[in-house]
């Protein structure tokens, strides 16, 4: 056996950004995690470098996975001035770095967050956005199918951001990860999500389907971009490079704390929830709270 490359925390760190899948916002359509895989590629195809859009949406997706969608422009409108905002910001960012690598708090200390500003998004971010994910299907047997279903641009965003997360610990290159990880699923975008069982009844097919189906995606972008993200999917097949184990990995991860999330709330206890996380917490009428849980027989 092999020393572990991934340290614990950041495991448990990783974990809690997928989180960011599941958080929404009053009158904002889809999950932070949505919205942010619509935010990024509005930037590249926009002009901003790889380099770039990746390190400032790895510190918006850190700030949020503490501060939620308070992000700039929501602190803004309520007054706060823009320096103000992103100091809160930097403070969210701050909160979760315990578990990160030294080099990724070194890069996303150097970041000078942005304002969003809507803009039309491409097709195929639109169509993968929209496009559920198969759940967990196996030839030969019955789909485990669990609701609500995330999407592809959930997926792809997180597995995006974990990847540039775990890219020290495998000594790769976090700009090709990132960049390979948001577009690694760009064949959902015309292709249905039918899962493992229907790749294998496609047989030879799938291939094919798979290159002509990525290449309409591709078609929409910038020619250089195009390429970029080209270059940048080599990783995929393998795990043969730095790049590419990083890459799997955070997919892996993904793909498996999905479906964990939804069988480990019933294995929570209420008398976790109440102690350790404090559901009812220190404030002036705890007491009172105790004395009535008691009551109701949901305190011990």
């Amino acid at each position: 056996m092999t020393d572990a490359l991934i340290r614990p925390g950041l495991l448990t760190t990783l974990r809690e950004l997928g989180e960011l899948k599941r958080v929404r916002t009053a009158r904002r359509s889809g999950s932070i995690a949505e919205r942010a895989f619509r935010r990024d590629w509005r930037l590249l195809v926009g002009g901003r470098s790889i380099d770039q859009a990746m390190r400032e949406s790895v510190f918006k997706l850190l700030a949020a996975s503490r501060l939620g969608d308070l992000d700039i422009e929501t602190l803004v409108a309520l007054g706060l001035r823009v320096s103000e905002a992103i100091a809160v910001q930097r403070s969210g960012v701050a909160d979760m770095s315990a578990g990160l690598p030294g080099a990724i708090v070194s890069m996303v200390a150097s970041v000078e967050p942005q304002a969003d500003h809507e803009t039309r998004d491409s097709d195929f971010v639109d169509r993968l956005a929209s496009q559920p994910r198969a759940g967990v299907t196996c030839p030969g047997l019955q789909r485990l199918l669990f609701e609500p279903a995330e999407n592809h641009a959930e997926h792809c965003a997180i597995v995006a951001l974990y990847g540039v997360l775990l890219a020290p610990a495998y000594g790769a290159d976090p700009a090709t990860v990132w960049l390979a990880s948001m577009s690694h699923h760009l064949h959902n975008a015309f292709m249905p999500d039918s899962g493992f069982s229907g790749e294998m009844l496609l047989g030879e097919h799938l291939e094919p389907l798979m290159q002509r189906a990525t290449t309409l995606c591709l078609d929409q972008l910038p020619a250089a971009l195009a390429e970029k993200v080209r270059v940048a999917r080599r990783i995929l097949p393998d795990v043969a490079s730095p790049e590419g184990r990083a890459f799997h990995a955070a997919d892996t991860l993904d793909r498996v704390w999905q479906i964990d999330q939804h069988l480990r709330p019933g294995q929570v206890t209420l008398d976790f929830v109440l102690n350790d996380m404090a559901l009812v917490h220190a404030g002036p009428v705890k007491m009172f709270q105790d004395d009535l849980l008691r009551e109701a027989g949901l305190l011990a």
